[in-house]
Order: structure tokens, then sequence, then C-alpha cells
């Protein structure tokens, strides 16, 4: 279990190597899902949103910021530690609500058990 599903793993990204992962190739266990279209970086509150384009029909998934295992700045790659099945099955994203507190807990909540 994730000790705080809202925050980097230090090994994962650092600070001070802080970077724009908007357009990263996002790769699961099991392959890629998409590339990144949104990311908060906000300490205590960080996530990437992406556009898994033709994986779920055009859908987009937030994945909070602990689910990220690696960043690769030289292949512009987010690995991230969850099958595709995992991700497909998280709460249903939603473009009015998934900045809300309630989304945030559910999908916390989510992954936080996987």
């Amino acid at each position: 279990m994730i000790e705080n599903m809202w925050d980097y793993n230090p090994q994962a990204h650092s600070d001070d190597q802080m970077l724009d992962l908007v357009g990263y190739d996002v790769e699961t266990t099991d392959g890629k899902i998409g590339s990144v279209d949104e990311e908060n970086n906000v300490v205590g509150d960080s996530y990437i949103v992406v556009d898994t384009g033709f994986w779920i029909f055009g859908k987009k998934v937030v994945l909070p910021a602990g689910t990220v295992h690696r960043v690769d700045p030289q292949e512009r790659k987010i690995y991230v530690a969850r099958t595709k099945e995992e991700i497909k099955n998280a709460p249903e994203f939603d473009e009015e609500t998934y900045k809300e507190p309630g989304y945030r807990d559910s999908l916390g909540s989510y992954y936080g058990t996987l």
C-alpha cells in the first residue's frame, strides 16, 4: 500500500527534476495506455491525466502521483505500477468533477488498496 497516493515517490520523480510531463507516453506493467494530457504538481495533490486514445475509446484517466514508478526523461515515458485492467476499472473520469475532493477520495481509495 502506498503511504501518500498524491505525492511522487522520490526515486520516481524528484522535485529537483521537476519536468513538464505533458506529452509523455504512459506505460503500465503490461503495455502503453496513452499519453499525458495534463498534470498537477501541487505537493500532496499531484497527478497526471492520461488520454488513452483508442485503448478505451478516447477516454481519459487520472493517475495519482503515487502510482508512478519511474519517469524517463530521455525516452519521454512514465512507468506506472498498475496494469491496464486496474486502470480501466478505476472510478470513471468526468471532465466536470475530476478535481473535486469526492472524486479524489474515491480514486485514492481505489488505487491505495491495489
